[in-house]
């Protein structure tokens, strides 16, 4: 690469991760001959990692720190956890083989309390959204987030457990972890960057993060055709007046503190994989030494009449999102599709707009994705909360008066009174500007990428939702999971093999989805399942839903079921194989953590 690692003293840690499969490899042991998800990954250096005690250069003043009895010695049983007051602040107190362990008690990534989430092999699993963290040292395993959490100093006096902590971790909840900076004297016009992300998505995010947290101390330059910095924009969808600074995942000076350049509005148009080039839009050519393509998805394009109508929307952008709530304002909003953007959107309407009317080509929503029973269940939620369907139909016009949006015509013949229409329909790979690039694609537009996310070409790599990579669940198929938690994955394994470290991915998929306060949660990859379990109660949209394939359990979906998802995760992780005959029973106690 030609650049600088800084290499700190391994921190010995006595910890065991869930793999997907066994790691075969030596070297992708870490000190304790455990394996980790992602091997050859360098430890972080003693700050802010380890205890609050390691962070000496931030915190040193005795009045700093609170020091409380929690609880006595045999309080909790091994594989327990207890959320504990500090007095200014609270903590999570774990015990497991028979030693104690603190740390921030909120997963760093939305607030989920980690106290009703699993606790295996070393680490805490998230119930929400599925994010693991260390228990010795703090740090996030698997994602989605970007931060890691603080720990605590434990310790047993008399049979009384004793946390002694930062007030100001406290007070945080989270920590980032520590990065390199660039080193390298270059000046911001010039036109090459030893990494140059395109897309600042999670994957592209992560990739840049994870580069500085290995201690790489090169020029770091991200590309975006996005006016901000990176956002949260799952929750577009979801909260429909949230602005981008509300969103916002990294600020602009989080990024210039740890030399990550961000170029907005920067459209790439071609590759040349021969002189290692990207040309932009406006003219910008840069050169680069490693390249990461997270370009994401765009719109599935539609055939209607009436395209230069206007108050038709992609939910693309926070303009986009603010534009539709300010439009549907006790007026008519329609949505195309089904997909779970176009559902999120109309539920999110329902208590702005007169009218929510919902237009899918399938019998019911999710009918692929979660099968006919829940998507039924779910459809019957929307229309209690006064959305229409009109389902087994599709667009054909667009009406306009002076331009603007007035009626959404069917093919059936139904004409709908409309102001705004936001088109959920579906995406496709935004890879059209690899066309001559040399880059393999496959007949849809993916980007075929082996293992440690690398195309055919020399020093290209890619992640995230523009991809197929081998799945090893399905004995390294080939597949696309456009999930955001798994483009977190995509961004750090592909950083670690810009360094010279393959990693191979080692993770559940997981995905969620809010509608009317309620939340869907999934996890594994369920592509092509032939039957649906379901445990619990559909009617009151309390149930848990076991996806297999023959005679094995490939994926899971619950509503109000935490934190069954976040188990099974942890199962499947672990390497174990989950059968039809072991969810059929309708016991699944077995699965559910009682030590939680």
């Amino acid at each position: 690469m030609g650049g600088c690692f800084s290499r700190t003293k391994p921190v010995e840690v006595k910890v065991e991760l869930s793999l997907l499969e066994k790691e075969k490899e030596v070297d992708g042991l870490s000190p304790n001959g455990k394996a980790s998800p992602f091997a050859d990954s360098r430890p972080n250096g003693a700050l802010g990692h380890g205890s609050d005690e390691d962070s000496t250069a931030l915190y040193h003043k005795p009045r700093d720190y609170v020091e409380v009895s929690v609880c006595h010695v045999k309080d909790l049983e091994n594989g327990q956890m207890r959320e504990v007051d500090l007095g200014c602040g609270r903590a999570l107190l774990i015990k497991e083989h028979g030693e104690f362990s603190a740390m921030g008690h909120k997963c760093p990534h939305y607030g989920a309390p980690l106290v009703k989430g699993v606790l295996s092999k070393g680490h805490v699993r998230c119930p929400w959204h599925g994010a693991c963290f260390n228990i010795a040292t703090g740090d996030i395993e698997d994602f989605p987030g970007l931060d890691s959490l603080p720990t605590f100093q434990v310790r047993v006096e008399k049979d009384k457990v004793i946390i002694r902590a930062n007030k100001q971790a406290l007070q945080s909840q989270k920590r980032s972890k520590p990065m390199a900076r660039c080193s390298a004297v270059i000046n911001s016009n010039t036109g090459f960057s030893h990494v140059l992300i395109i897309g600042s998505g999670p994957a592209g995010l992560v990739c840049a993060e994870t580069l500085r947290q290995e201690g790489f101390t090169d020029r770091i330059v991200m590309c975006t055709m996005d006016r901000h910095p990176p956002y949260d924009r799952p929750k577009l969808s979801k909260s429909l007046e949230s602005t981008a600074e509300q969103l916002r995942l990294r600020s602009m000076s989080f990024l210039q503190d740890h030399d990550i350049e961000l170029l907005t509005e920067k459209e790439a148009v071609a590759i040349d994989v021969k002189t290692r080039s990207v040309t932009f839009e406006d003219g910008l050519r840069m050169e680069y030494r490693k390249l990461f393509i997270a370009t994401g998805s765009k719109p599935k394009p539609m055939n209607y009449k009436g395209k230069d109508v206007r108050n038709v929307f992609h939910l693309r952008t926070p303009e986009d999102a603010n534009s539709i709530a300010k439009l549907a304002n006790n007026k008519n909003a329609v949505i195309v599709g089904t997909s779970f953007v176009g559902m999120e959107v109309a539920a999110a309407l329902t208590d702005k707009a007169h009218s929510v009317s919902v237009i899918g080509i399938e019998t019911v929503p999710f009918k692929n994705a979660l099968g006919e029973k829940l998507g039924k269940a779910i459809m019957k939620l929307f229309e209690a909360n006064r959305v229409k369907f009109y389902m087994l139909n599709e667009v054909s016009e667009m009406i306009g008066h002076h331009g603007q949006l007035k009626e959404v015509v069917l093919k059936s013949g139904k004409v709908l009174r409309a102001d705004v229409c936001v088109i959920g329909a579906g995406s496709v790979p935004a890879t059209g500007f690899l066309k001559q690039s040399g880059i393999h694609m496959d007949s849809r537009g993916f980007i075929t990428v082996n293992k440690m996310m690398q195309t055919n070409a020399d020093g290209v790599f890619a992640g995230g939702d523009v991809v197929i990579f081998p799945f090893p669940p399905r004995n390294n198929k080939k597949v696309n999971i456009p999930h955001w938690q798994m483009a977190h994955v995509h961004g750090r394994v592909a950083a670690l093999g810009m360094l010279g470290r393959a990693t191979e991915i080692k993770t559940v998929p997981y995905f969620w989805s809010a509608m009317f306060g309620k939340t869907i949660r999934y996890a594994g990859y369920g592509d092509g399942f032939d039957d649906v379990i379901i445990q619990g109660d559909l009617d009151e949209l309390r149930f848990v839903a076991f996806y297999t394939r023959s005679e094995e359990v490939v994926a899971v979906a619950s509503m109000n079921y935490d934190p069954i998802v976040s188990r099974v995760a942890e199962v499947l992780g672990s390497g174990k194989t989950i059968r039809k005959r072991d969810v059929e029973t309708g016991d699944i106690s077995w699965l559910i953590d009682k030590g939680s």
